[in-house]
């Protein structure tokens, strides 16, 4: 079955067709490792495992590579203002190695918690200055960059169009300097490859400018080419690095090599928090531990990140998470219903939800559409082990485990679970008398249900 995807660069939905027919390479712009990462950074990994999971379930292989920026980065998603590691390192009374190794400790921590696999190459641009450096010498050496008295820039007068990702008017792009704008730049676009370190600077190695250190987009472009070749096949991240991190990458790329290095972009948009934007000033900046916390399983989280298409905003709530958990606990109890029946079903059956759950995936990632598929078959009303089959086949995309119980459900047998699946639904419809008769039963076989504040039920003998 074809796969399509929208392709940022061209502003369409395209057919996938991978440069090698057997293995797919693709690169994702990996975390900053200066603080933690929040639940909106975790929607873009949640994207790129979800991304590889559905180029796998289609039969590719996967080469993915994955960045961790541990030289530096900026305080501005406009690419000025201080370096985030200097200050984070300053604040927390540490050493920039000190606070980059916590940082990546707890990232892979959240990645575990969330089921996202690690790419097969994980990078860190401190172990790659070379390559940065060689990459800068040929862009110097081509022509497309110039020195000042404090830094390298890339001239982007050089080339046949800038920007070309984000397709925005020149002038209301910033300035695009890693420090300070400099006013020997030849063009105020022009943006830093390499800068020149002050004497006091704690991260900066010897190159033919002095004491100095990279830019921020220069470790994506030389590692990326190391990897995956100077033309790949995919490049992820969040939308807001389209207009100046993916734009200059494909700069320098077209500088070194000619070429741009994705063939396709794909972009995962913002997440909001009860409507409006993740901020500290709101105090409503949440992490993946503050899910755990509140008594969740933090697959909830994945499973709520499938209710909205990645290319629109996902509205996070509290209530929503709530409803979500009920979900997953419902998904994992029609898992085990169908797992331990025996009635009788015509393998079309199998067939037709297979192709409606492939087709939604393989167009752009509609997991809308896919969970409606998965819904269908958990709601099926033939009990059926094929059909427990079929949604552990379709969990290797969701990720969800939803063939791990939860250890009060790990020894219930079926039929107290199809009584609480019952309540469950009297109670979404305010029905309490059906609600309070159906607890007494399960009561009377033995068995007492707790309702939690998490939303979730804990049953026992």
């Amino acid at each position: 079955m074809d796969i399509y995807f929208y392709n940022t660069l061209t502003r369409k939905k395209e057919k996938f067709e991978p440069i090698d027919e057997k293995e797919v390479r693709m690169y994702s712009c990996g975390p900053t490792v200066y603080k933690d990462a929040t639940i909106g950074n975790m929607r873009t990994n949640i994207l790129n495992d979800l991304l590889r999971r559905v180029i796998k379930y289609n039969g590719y292989k996967i080469k993915h590579v994955m960045n961790i920026t541990d030289v530096g980065h900026l305080v501005s998603d406009g690419d000025e203002g201080e370096d985030k590691m200097l200050k984070s390192a300053r604040e927390e009374h540490k050493n920039p190695s000190e606070i980059a190794e916590y940082y990546t400790k707890l990232f892979f921590q959240d990645l575990q918690f969330l089921n996202i696999e690690t790419p097969e190459i994980v990078c860190k641009a401190t172990e790659h200055i070379s390559e940065m450096l060689e990459y800068v010498k040929k862009l110097m050496k081509n022509g497309y960059a110039y020195e000042t008295s404090t830094a390298i820039y890339f001239d982007i007068s050089k080339l046949d169009k800038y920007p070309i990702l984000s397709n925005l008017n020149l002038e209301d792009q910033k300035a695009g300097a890693r420090v300070d704008i400099d006013e020997e730049k030849r063009n105020p676009a022009d943006f830093a490859l390499w800068i020149k370190a002050p004497e006091n600077h704690l991260m900066k190695w010897d190159s033919p400018w002095g004491p100095s250190y990279p830019g921020w987009h220069i470790e994506c472009s030389a590692m990326g080419q190391k990897y995956l070749g100077e033309q790949f096949d995919i490049h992820t991240g969040g939308i807001d690095l389209i207009p100046t991190h993916h734009e200059n990458e494909i700069a320098q790329s077209k500088g070194a090599t000619g070429k741009i290095p994705a063939r396709y972009w794909i972009h995962g948009e913002y997440l909001l928090i009860n409507g409006g934007k993740m901020s500290k000033s709101l105090g409503n900046v949440y992490l993946v531990k503050d899910i755990i916390e509140k008594g969740y399983n933090p697959l909830v989280y994945r499973l709520f990140s499938y209710s909205s298409h990645y290319r629109n905003k996902l509205n996070f709530t509290w209530e929503g998470i709530d409803s979500t958990a009920k979900s997953l606990e419902r998904l994992k109890n029609g898992y085990k219903l169908h797992l331990s029946g025996n009635e009788d079903i015509d393998d079309s059956v199998i067939e037709d939800f297979e192709e409606k759950f492939n087709k939604a995936i393989n167009d752009d990632l509609n997991m809308p559409l896919a969970m409606s598929v998965v819904w269908d078959v958990v709601r099926f009303t033939k009990k059926n082990p094929k059909l427990a089959e079929l949604l552990k086949k379709f969990d290797s995309v969701l990720a969800l485990k939803i063939d791990e119980q939860d250890s009060t459900f790990s020894d219930i047998p079926s039929e107290i679970l199809e009584l609480v699946e019952k309540r469950k639904i009297a109670r979404e419809n305010k029905n309490w008398a059906e609600s309070d008769k159906i607890r007494d039963e399960i009561q009377s076989k033995g068995y007492v249900i707790k309702d939690l504040p998490s939303g979730e039920v804990s049953i026992s003998k």
